[in-house]
């Protein structure tokens, strides 16, 4: 499952009961001390600024420059310059927009687009909501309009709900698309406590979704043929698509979660109409829980931890009623990797994790539990040397533990940000990724923003036995494309 998404989903009190080291306590005191690590020469790191607390999004206003964030649990915030030094200014909370459980953040022109997620029937179901505002200056309170609201659908109790989150607005401004998340680890029915009978995964859940960048006022139902047919959902499949974004020559990428069994976390090249095989594969491995004889014992299975979630809870279980493939559908397969870096995998038939660069084989497409967020590419070329025109992610989960190498092969690198080369493959009609580390050693980094060839990387903080801790802001400075930097140069002058 997604460590983020279970975090956001219960708290750090919940997230610290089920092991899940954080070390978000005393963040500005750490930041200065534990400044991440350059793994390259031309790659320089400085302490920007801190945050409030369960900081999610950050993202620029593309008219303005001024830069802003955004928090779980509503809060919208610019940042401001207060005696030459940057401050958080509240713009916006959930009293505002009424979306209780915000996770996604875009901006388009003047327009600002908030997307996330409001309890219903007692905390017992969901409803996805998004919103607009048009954020003029000199306007206290700007103007909102409903995008979309979903009807009811079960929530659960479980840490694997994990809702509409991000949003990525097209090149040409025509659209914007939002990810809707699985409410499920790997497709088991969740009924929270039987108000939602037999429930799964539906048509507002694990999907891509697009809209007309002017939509206002839609109600989405779970009928998916209304859905095509209207032209909202656009793929399907994706167990939870917590970061997209449009590489330079208008592709859209995304990255996901699988669960608490060893698949490898996917990226895919996501097109219209495509299928990617959630919940019968993720990784590029299938889901035992869809064949009959399923019987989950982790002495026998490799692939299945005896301390994961999941099977501690039961999720993973014999499941006769299991969904069927959906007939005369091809599921189109993650991007893979080529190494040299994400690329650890546990081997099929052996069950032992293996390396990739050893062994010559690919990777759908990133080592497992490594949760990969703030996928976003260079589009305007402002990089130089090797990283022009290319894509980065961070991986939020695994690394050291207070100094200490995680024990488990597939976690031993982690909370990092990876260079990632693209390469089309026209047999497969896919792409291909060589992947490189570039820094290591944040603090549970939720996001990134690329500014000309400045990189501002923002954490997640936390709160700790009701005192407010948040998290901070890295300001990374990348080699930058010298051709772009002389015009840049020459226009202000």
């Amino acid at each position: 499952m997604s460590h983020f998404s279970r975090i956001l989903k219960s708290g750090i009190t919940a997230a610290l009961a089920l092991g899940i080291s954080l070390q978000v306590s005393a963040q500005t005191k750490e930041a200065v001390a534990t400044t991440p690590k350059a793994l390259r020469d031309d790659i320089t790191i400085e302490y920007y600024m801190k945050v409030e607390p369960e900081a999610v999004r950050i993202i620029q206003h593309p008219l303005t420059g001024e830069i802003y964030y955004t928090t779980f649990f509503g809060d919208v915030l610019k940042i401001v310059t207060v005696d030459g030094k940057p401050e958080s200014k509240k713009i916006l909370s959930v009293e505002d927009h009424g979306i209780p459980r915000l996770q996604g953040a875009a901006f388009h022109g003047n327009t600002l687009f908030l997307a996330g997620n409001v309890s219903v029937n007692n905390n017992k179901g969901n409803k996805g909501r998004m919103v607009r505002y048009e954020m003029k200056s000199g306007v206290e309170k700007p103007e909102m309009t409903v995008v979309f609201n979903t009807v009811e659908y079960g929530a659960n109790k479980t840490t694997f709900d994990h809702g509409w989150n991000a949003l990525e607005i097209s090149p040409d401004g025509k659209y914007i698309f939002v990810n809707t998340g699985a409410r499920t680890d790997h497709g088991e029915v969740q009924d929270n406590g039987g108000e939602y009978p037999n429930a799964r995964d539906n048509a507002l859940t694990a999907n891509i979704f697009r809209f007309p960048i002017d939509a206002k006022d839609l109600l989405l139902s779970t009928d998916v043929p209304k859905l095509k047919a209207d032209g909202y959902l656009y793929a399907e499949g994706i167990r939870n698509a917590y970061d997209m974004a449009f590489d330079p020559k208008g592709n859209l990428f995304a990255v996901s979660n699988s669960g608490d069994y060893d698949h490898p976390e996917d990226m895919f090249w996501v097109r219209q109409g495509h299928h990617y095989g959630f919940p019968w594969i993720m990784g590029g491995i299938e889901n035992p829980q869809q064949f009959p004889d399923f019987q989950p014992d982790p002495e026998k299975d490799p692939f299945l931890s005896k301390f994961a979630f999941a099977w501690l809870m039961k999720y993973f279980h014999n499941d006769p009623d299991f969904p069927k493939r959906p007939a005369g559908v091809t599921f189109t397969p993650s991007v893979q990797n080529l190494g040299p870096d994400a690329n650890e995998y546990r081997d099929r038939k052996t069950g032992v994790v293996m390396d990739g660069d050893t062994t010559g084989v690919t990777v759908g497409t990133f080592n497992a539990h490594s949760s990969p967020l703030a996928l976003f590419f260079d589009t305007n070329k402002a990089l130089g040397k090797d990283l022009a025109g290319d894509g980065f992610v961070i991986r939020y989960t695994g690394g050291p533990r207070n100094g200490v190498v995680n024990p488990n092969p597939l976690r031993r690198q982690g909370k990092d940000l990876l260079h990632l080369d693209m390469i089309y493959d026209k047999a497969t009609d896919n792409y291909k990724v060589k992947t490189t580390r570039i820094i290591e050693g944040f603090t549970a980094p939720t996001d990134a923003l690329l500014v000309g060839s400045t990189l501002y990387i923002i954490e997640y903080g936390g709160k700790q036995g009701g005192n407010k801790a948040g998290g901070g802001i890295w300001k990374v400075n990348l080699p930058a494309n010298e051709k772009m930097t002389k015009k840049s140069k020459k226009k202000r002058s």
